[in-house]
């Protein structure tokens, strides 16, 4: 049989409750046979951004986008346009660019960069549209991050004649947006 031996180095002055389930069934915890930190709910970072202005790219150049405002950021890991995890491990990322022409919207591109380059290949790509107005294409990939040193950000390309622009449209459906949320640690 096993047994739980409370560290004696620990120093904070927390404590740690291990509770009986108000049920009359039998309830078991496993804890993996591996060392590192134990993910609960509040140490597992998480981050909404999403764009507040309209931003004004050049047909065929991949730009980065910025996302001006946050719904949330549990770990304060994202600014501006950029998400820097703390924490080493897997990452679900996803994102979504609204992209606009004046006259005439031909292609529409959306990648995922990791400190700098484009990771997520294929990215999403949308073609031969050659419309006036708005659509919105989007990605999302299971990334890795060193916990240190790794950035991501969001770059589109957008294709087309006239005014051409990165939306953003009203909350509650902001259409240029991008999320992550850690899946679990390294």
């Amino acid at each position: 049989m096993s047994s739980l031996i409370p560290s004696g180095s620990a120093s904070g002055t927390g404590s740690m409750t291990l509770a009986a389930p108000v049920t009359n069934s039998n309830q078991t915890v496993m804890i993996p046979d591996a060392t590192g930190t134990v993910m609960v709910s509040g140490n597992m970072p998480a981050f909404s951004a999403y764009s507040s202005a309209t931003q004004n790219p050049t047909s065929g150049v991949t730009t980065k986008v910025i996302f001006g405002a946050k719904y949330y950021d549990t770990n304060n890991n994202f600014a501006s346009s950029t998400f820097t995890p703390t924490v080493a491990g897997y990452y679900q990322l996803s994102a979504s660019i609204s992209m606009a022409a004046d006259t005439g919207l031909t292609a529409a591109r959306i990648y995922i960069f990791k400190n700098g380059a484009g990771i997520n290949i294929p990215m999403t790509e949308n073609t031969g549209q050659n419309t006036t107005g708005y659509y919105t294409i989007s990605t999302s990939a299971l990334v890795q991050a060193n916990g240190s040193t790794d950035y991501f950000e969001i770059y589109g390309t957008v294709d087309g004649t006239g005014t051409l622009r990165y939306f953003f449209s009203s909350a509650p459906s902001h259409a240029t947006a991008f999320t992550g949320v850690l899946v679990r640690s390294a």
